[in-house]
């Protein structure tokens, strides 16, 4: 059985020989310039890897790893374009490039693609997947609206509950549709197929609260982001709203006020804040649990998957891979 690296070479060699881009040029120059940025290429890895532990090949699931990822690069274009992110991927945003407008109808056209490729990727199980692919996208737009949502309410109104059921939507559900649709196209039996979507969820939680942490305790050096942003831009993650259970009521106030603020702060001042009330109440060891928490429940998940274990072997090193990145 292959590894994870033959899986993101396989997905590389896909990217590569696809043309993005056609006429009008000004619609699909955006579209090539997005897909061209690289980036993980997580969700077309975990299909061709879930479809391979059942028997498939890369040529069943092509088109549609194509389309997984076309899907995914929409979100992000239209994201920045909503955030007003200047970067993506230490590049120049779509809409900062070619204005609003054009971001808006190149990633309206890169929703389009997801289909095309979806359907043109010939199988039995089609309906099925195109149910659990269409699902997923109102999934993810939901839960955009939802962070969007937690804006204007503020951080003193986000439970945890409201939170992980956002990112639930926002970022787990697409990794738990790559690996369904992947064992889907391989004709997977469904006890299979539900407990990789079930992995996906728990899997997707673990990543997306990794994020999380990084934001505020990731190296600058190993990671490429400055630390700190989503405190910068008072986003409601994983970390204000832990801190906030953890912390006595002076240290509740001060966290509430300090995420209140708008531009009446100096910002490295209000990071530093911040920083010293998380690590005050021990926010990291906390955090770092659940986020252990979610992958032992995503692994125990995948070991009950009855197939033999070389099978698992690239979805399994993946998992050790996104594990590693907290420490």
């Amino acid at each position: 059985m292959n590894n994870l690296k033959h899986y993101l070479s396989q997905v590389e060699e896909i990217f590569n020989h696809e043309v993005f881009l056609a006429e009008p040029r000004e619609l699909y120059e955006p579209i090539d310039y997005t897909l061209r940025l690289g980036g993980k290429r997580i969700r077309p890895t975990l299909m061709l890897a879930a479809n391979a532990m059942f028997g498939g090949s890369a040529d069943c699931v092509r088109d549609a790893a194509l389309g997984i990822e076309t899907f995914h690069n929409f979100t992000l274009l239209h994201d920045d374009l909503m955030d007003r992110s200047p970067l993506r991927r230490g590049k120049p945003t779509v809409y900062t490039k070619w204005g609003d407008n054009t971001a808006i109808l190149s990633g309206d056209t890169m929703y389009a693609l997801a289909w095309r490729y979806f359907l043109r990727q010939p199988t039995p199980h089609l309906q099925q997947i195109l149910n659990c692919f269409n699902e997923t996208a109102i999934e993810v737009c939901e839960g955009q609206q939802k962070d969007m949502n937690f804006e204007t309410l503020g951080l003193a109104k986000v439970n945890l509950d409201a939170y992980l059921d956002m990112i639930r939507q926002k970022t787990a559900v697409l990794l738990a549709c790559a690996l369904k649709i992947g064992a889907l196209y391989a004709g997977a039996p469904k006890k299979e197929v539900d407990n990789l979507w079930n992995f996906g969820i728990h899997l997707g939680l673990a990543f997306q609260m990794q994020d999380d942490l990084l934001d505020g305790y990731g190296d600058t050096a190993v990671f490429g982001k400055k630390t700190g942003q989503d405190i910068r831009d008072n986003k409601i993650s994983f970390l204000p709203i832990m801190a906030l259970q953890l912390g006595d009521e002076t240290r509740k106030n001060e966290l509430l006020n300090l995420f209140a603020t708008k531009d009446n702060m100096d910002e490295e001042e209000k990071v530093r804040r911040v920083m010293d009330i998380y690590n005050t109440v021990d926010l990291h060891s906390t955090v770092e649990k659940n986020i252990n928490d979610e992958f032992q429940t995503a692994k125990k998940i995948f070991d009950s998957i009855d197939v033999p274990e070389d099978n698992k072997t690239p979805l399994r090193e993946l998992m050790e891979t996104l594990d590693g990145r907290k420490k």
